[in-house]
């Protein structure tokens, strides 16, 4: 190595080496720092670059360690001008052949050789200096990439043109940029892992979407295909029952007056289906809604008998959302607190509450009251706490249901013989 020129620190320029070393730590910091972590392999290639250049080396990179497979690959290289590139030819590289190597790195400390040419000659092919020199390689130096204490790979500085020592100053910085580069993968380790798991969030909220939307088709496709025949028998016996009703006896015409109760009783239940299949569509949710406009126009179309008051508390809050759903939000309820009245005179108050995040409902009675043992079964889809075809036992399904779109809460109060209170939140 005759013609290899020796590359040193000069003591006088020491301090100012160290200076600009640091100052060019902390320029590559704060890049790592603020660097979209998508584009990372352009950034440590980059930081290589400018480190290796400072320190002289002709080629920088960076090796992974599996310790599971024995083997440590190049995952990042830059080389200077008219240099070989050698990341392709190491790949998957037998730990055994650079043993000492890897021992250096397994107590923390830098892996140095300052001459090459001084190493131990060999016939073996796989000895450190059969390996180095057909790469050209006059000088090196590895540092060991630790993290968790765990060692993961190292950070390395080839000088193929001219024989340079390290000082220990160098050494010392080298060893913080080995780490910054640790951190930074881990880094990128873990926003790849939030992005994975926001594509299958992604990819599991388009495969709701389709499924809802396929059922919801079915529903309403179902419903009308049962509809049909239903409204031809409805009609039929209908018919009959007035064509004969001079002939046949009262006794005798009760079957077909079963037929028509379970006829219509049927009927509710496909409406129920349709009306469970809607609330859970989340279409529009973001519209301003006037719930005292909602409440002027219920009081139109609903059939609320006279010995019954619905006392609506004033300037009630606009909210985000869906009109229909929130109309048929009250208006289930409100249908419930009149069906279940027996009082001579029915009340029925609805009232809001401002709190933190949410506005807090309710719609109160003075009817039959529920037993509590019955709190949680009659959000439960076609429960009935009692049999009669003037309910589908859909109706505080759907309540919940619409409450849960809008992330809130619902839940009761009840006395049995005094009336029932409502609670529900729905998010500002």
């Amino acid at each position: 190595m005759k013609n290899a020129k020796v590359i040193d620190i000069i003591d006088g320029n020491f301090v100012d080496n160290r200076i600009q070393f640091q100052d060019l730590l902390i320029n590559i910091s704060t890049k790592f720092i603020n660097h979209d972590l998508s584009d990372i392999d352009n950034l440590i290639e980059t930081s290589l670059r400018q480190i290796g250049q400072f320190v002289n080396a002709d080629r920088s990179y960076v090796f992974t360690y599996d310790f599971v497979n024995r083997v440590t690959s190049n995952t990042h290289e830059w080389c200077n001008i008219g240099i070989k590139p050698e990341k392709s030819n190491l790949q998957n590289v037998p730990i055994d052949f650079i043993k000492d190597w890897v021992h250096a790195h397994e107590k923390g400390e830098a892996f140095c050789v300052s001459d090459v040419s001084l190493l131990p000659i060999s016939d073996n092919e796989y000895c450190l200096r059969n390996i180095l020199e057909p790469q050209g390689i006059k000088s090196l130096i590895a540092i060991p990439q630790i993290r968790n204490n765990e060692l993961i790979g190292f950070l390395g500085f080839d000088s193929v043109r001219d024989i340079y020592h390290y000082s220990d100053s160098e050494k010392d910085i080298l060893f913080v940029f080995a780490n910054m580069l640790a951190n930074l993968q881990q880094r990128k380790e873990q926003y790849d892992i939030i992005k994975a798991q926001e594509k299958k969030r992604e990819l599991l909220l388009k495969s709701l979407y389709s499924q809802n939307e396929k059922l919801n088709d079915y529903a309403q496709i179902v419903s009308h295909d049962l509809k049909s025949p239903l409204i031809n028998m409805n009609n039929l016996v209908e018919w009959f029952i007035m064509d004969n009703k001079d002939v046949i006896s009262e006794e005798r015409m009760q079957p077909l007056k079963s037929v028509l109760f379970n006829a219509e009783k049927m009927d509710l239940l496909i409406k129920g289906v349709l009306d469970y299949s809607v609330a859970s569509q989340e279409d529009t949710l973001d519209n301003c809604v006037d719930l005292n406009a909602i409440f002027a126009d219920l009081k139109r179309i609903m059939a609320i008998p006279n010995n019954v008051s619905v006392i609506v508390q004033e300037n009630l809050p606009n909210l985000k959302g869906n009109k229909l759903k929130f109309q048929q939000l009250f208006q289930n309820l409100i249908q419930n607190a009149i069906k279940f009245n027996d009082k001579e005179k029915g009340i029925i108050k609805v009232k809001c509450e401002t709190k933190d995040d949410f506005y807090q409902f309710s719609v109160s009675d003075n009817g039959i009251g529920i037993n509590s043992a019955y709190f949680d079964k009659i959000f439960k889809t076609f429960t009935k706490l009692e049999s009669t075809s003037a309910s589908s036992g859909v109706g505080l399904a759907i309540v919940k249901k619409i409450v849960k779109l809008y992330e809130g809460e619902i839940w009761l109060e009840s006395e049995e013989g005094i009336g029932t209170t409502f609670y529900f939140t729905i998010k500002k």
